[in-house]
């Protein structure tokens, strides 16, 4: 099985997403963050909770070097050069807008390409 880490900024969004979305495909996925917040963004938990997934309960934190030993497919979200790089690792970067203060009506156009984007990652 493909074990997959999705690294953004705070982990209270993008990468919140795309592991809830990946792992409900079937895929073993972790999220993470390089400058966490405190929650999870309550415009994300909304628009996962329309697709009846629900992220009220999860916690940005913050990456480590586990976290990037264990993917063998670390897709990146805007984090940029605070994302580690590791030999042997395959990097994937998806420039998605950044959904932190926009209305719920902006965040769901990036959860549906956030979707299927994953849909394409091998499980």
């Amino acid at each position: 099985m493909t074990h997959v880490l999705f690294v953004c900024l705070q982990n209270a969004g993008r990468s919140q997403m795309a592991q809830a979305l990946y792992e409900r495909r079937g895929g073993e996925a972790r999220s993470a963050g390089t400058t966490p917040a405190e929650a999870v963004h309550p415009e994300v938990i909304e628009a996962m909770g329309e697709l009846a997934i629900d992220l009220s309960g999860r916690k940005p934190r913050g990456l480590t070097d586990e976290d990037a030993q264990w993917a063998d497919i670390v897709v990146t979200m805007g984090c940029g050069d605070a994302c580690p790089v590791l030999p042997g690792k395959r990097y994937v970067d998806w420039g998605l807008d950044d959904h932190a203060g926009r209305p719920l009506g902006e965040v769901r156009p990036i959860r549906d390409e956030i979707a299927s984007r994953v849909e394409e990652l091998p499980l």
